[in-house]
């Protein structure tokens, strides 16, 4: 029986692979089965440099990305979060992992930033959790819900002025486990940083439940912001 399991599970997947080939993760050129960046994107990502990678939030806060939120980039991960290509996630936290790794990156507990109920309602997915879940595995890394979004709030996406995105993140966010928090060193998830407002104002949760630390990680960054 154990090989007719095995069996109706190749015809699923060599179906699926027919009826929707894999394409490139990045320029979505068709690659091929299980290859989700093609040979000639491989060479491009990650596309920061070391030191680009890193950037200080805020005194105490550094966040870390491995991709740079422009072209081929940003076009994955709009597929991602709009379209529901939740198998990029998969993908994207083996760049966030290995960009930790690079940089020396410890933690306690993995956590993320949440959306509302109103919006995880309207994706049906939580682009930020699924993030974290998969690199807390990579990583063997322990994952909590920490944090809950309080109120619903514009995309900061949006939001012109870094003013305008404090301002928007400012008390949107609020802690659920504030025991689980303290004391550790705390990595928080996230699929994109921009301004940094609304990692800057997650951080300030976490810590005033008592973290220990708050360092950010995210898939991408676009700086000018």
């Amino acid at each position: 029986m154990f090989w007719l399991f095995n069996m109706g599970k190749w015809l699923l997947e060599e179906a699926a692979e027919l009826l929707y080939p894999t394409r490139c993760c990045f320029c979505h050129r068709f690659t091929g089965k299980n290859i989700p960046v093609c040979k000639n994107c491989q060479p491009k990502y990650p596309d920061l440099s070391r030191e680009a990678q890193c950037r200080i939030l805020r005194r105490d806060v550094k966040s870390y990305s491995p991709l740079r939120y422009e072209g081929n980039v940003r076009e994955a991960l709009l597929r991602y979060k709009f379209s529901s290509v939740t198998a990029y996630a998969r993908i994207f936290a083996g760049y966030m992992t290995q960009c930790l790794d690079e940089h020396g990156i410890t933690c306690d507990v993995v956590t993320w930033v949440p959306l509302s109920r109103k919006r995880y309602r309207r994706r049906g997915f939580d682009q930020a959790q699924l993030l974290a879940k998969k690199l807390a595995a990579q990583e063997g890394w322990p994952l909590e819900r920490l944090l809950k979004k309080t109120r619903d709030t514009r995309a900061q996406s949006g939001l012109k002025s870094r003013e305008q995105r404090q301002a928007n993140a400012a008390g949107a966010y609020g802690i659920i486990h504030p025991e689980r928090a303290a004391g550790k060193d705390v990595l928080l998830v996230d699929d994109i940083v921009t301004s940094g407002a609304t990692l800057q104002e997650c951080a300030r949760i976490l810590k005033l439940a008592g973290a220990k630390s708050v360092t950010a990680v995210t898939v991408a960054s676009r700086t000018g912001d």
